[in-house]
């Protein structure tokens, strides 16, 4: 079976010979950030694919906020090529719940909420808790958050 590390480590020689450098400097900082967290613990190990879709999603995210700090700052061409490293990231991770999708399940969780007696801004963490494992590594924890504060609100 082909762990996730193992399918970055080909895409990054198959990109590397076929000179595409956005995506080999890409898959090459991810590997990196991967080799970093298994040697950064008392121990080193290898790193599920769990946790290495952690990482990855995790370097997506800078990605995506340095994107957003390079437009702010008008330097399109750098918020182009964040954008393009973060998208490539996330062909690596689960595909992502729909807006709708997301509702539904944090609707759901809200309900089991209330049901075990959690109203209110204070149920907050009671959903957050519910919802977590069900939307794992498939939304953004800022858009589980808003998500659940709007249902909450209303």
């Amino acid at each position: 079976m082909t762990t996730l590390k193992s399918k970055l480590q080909e895409d990054l020689t198959a990109a590397i010979r076929a000179r595409d450098e956005l995506t080999s400097s890409t898959l090459r900082l991810t590997l990196t950030a991967i080799t970093k967290e298994e040697v950064g613990g008392k121990t080193s190990r290898e790193l599920s694919d769990d946790e290495v879709q952690k990482v990855i999603a995790k370097e997506a995210k800078k990605r995506r906020e340095a994107a957003e700090a390079f437009a702010q700052g008008g330097r399109a061409e750098q918020a182009e090529r964040e954008k393009k490293e973060g998208a490539l990231l996330d062909t690596y991770l689960p595909q992502q719940l729909s807006d709708e999708e997301l509702s539904a399940i944090v609707a759901s969780a809200v309900e089991e909420a209330k049901a075990a007696g959690a109203e209110g801004p204070r149920a907050m963490g009671a959903v957050m808790k519910l919802v977590g494992p069900k939307v794992a590594g498939r939304a953004e924890g800022g858009r589980v958050a808003a998500a659940v504060k709007r249902l909450l609100a209303g």
